[in-house]
């Protein structure tokens, strides 16, 4: 499998999960343990011209918009897939995705299916 991302924590790969029409999903590199925080997020909100700029693709999946903000979800935290059996979930204060559980090297990396994004 190719590794389409990575640093010293976790790599994008191709997604047992495929939520996304890319297919890619966010898996370990090495064993967290519950409550330590898997990835840190890196959001930015997007001028009116940025957003315009990015692909059709990145607006529909990995934007949102919230109190006339625009975010934007870059590498890795974008491709955390949603999942019935999620190990890690998103704490908004702490803005990052935290292990619900231990998590062991190679694992994929999943939230919740019904968690609402809250920034």
């Amino acid at each position: 499998m190719v590794a389409y991302f990575q640093n010293e924590c976790v790599q994008i790969k191709e997604s047992k999960i495929k939520k996304f029409p890319d297919a890619l999903g966010v898996f370990t590199k090495r064993d967290f343990k519950k409550g330590e925080i898997v990835i840190k997020w890196n959001v930015t909100t997007l001028t009116q011209e940025e957003y315009e700029k990015i692909s059709e693709y990145e607006r529909n999946y990995f934007t949102h918009i919230q109190n006339d903000k625009i975010l934007y979800y870059p590498d890795p935290e974008r491709h955390v897939n949603r999942f019935e059996n999620p190990n890690v979930y998103p704490d908004f204060k702490k803005k990052a995705d935290v292990a619900l559980r231990d998590i062991t090297k190679g694992e994929e990396l999943s939230i919740p299916k019904d968690v609402q994004e809250d920034f």
